[in-house]
């Protein structure tokens, strides 16, 4: 018998010293998974960052912006204000006080001006005042044309054409400002299809289809 209790107390102690084995060998093991699991989640909650796509146009500014050559362009900036209700966006005053860049808003658009400020390698540029000559302008389209126009006049700018209801189907007029620029202003009344615009051209410079 003692014999017999001897050997069942030796299978007894060696199955429990797998089982303490089993245990401390799944211990050391189980970090090491738990590290590679951490691991996985890290890598998996890092995503790699899409790089934000530039617009080739910026928004604000669409397509087509106008550029004006105006002297002194501060001065302009504060007269645009009063006469056609601009707001300065910005200003890029140069080492001599003069204005090389600066963009305005009226409405949705927006206008970019300067100074006569002539870059080294570029062409010359006069205001239309100190050139002696208009080469171009700026048309605006508003809700009450009459109205904008009188603002412009009390502004300080002159009548270059009263508002007039035209044959293309706005009614439409032209005041020159202060620094040379002639705005053209229309309050769109009527839509003319190509046809009566043509017959009505016609009858304007007779012998002319």
């Amino acid at each position: 018998m003692p014999k017999k209790t001897s050997k069942k107390a030796a299978r007894r102690t060696q199955a429990a010293s797998k089982a303490t084995a089993s245990k401390a060998t799944a211990s050391r093991a189980a970090p090491a998974r738990r590290g590679k699991k951490k691991a996985a989640v890290r890598r998996g909650s890092a995503p790699a960052r899409k790089s934000k796509k530039v617009q080739a146009i910026p928004e604000m500014y669409g397509p087509v912006t106008a550029q004006l050559v105006v002297s002194p362009c501060a001065e302009a900036l504060d007269f645009y204000g009063r006469a056609f209700g601009a707001k300065t966006m910005m200003t890029m005053p140069g080492q001599d006080g003069l204005l090389v860049h600066a963009e305005m808003k009226i409405g949705g658009s927006i206008i970019m001006l300067q100074d006569e400020v002539n870059m080294p390698g570029s062409a010359v540029r006069k205001s239309p005042k100190n050139a002696g000559a208009i080469t171009g302008g700026v048309m605006l389209y508003v809700k009450d044309v009459d109205a904008a126009f009188q603002r412009a006049l009390d502004a300080g700018a002159k009548a270059a054409m009263p508002p007039q209801d035209q044959f293309w189907g706005d009614r439409y007029g032209q005041v020159e400002d202060p620094y040379g620029h002639v705005w053209s202003m229309a309050t769109h009344i009527r839509d003319v299809t190509p046809k009566e615009m043509k017959a009505a051209l016609s009858q304007m410079t007779p012998g002319e289809s």
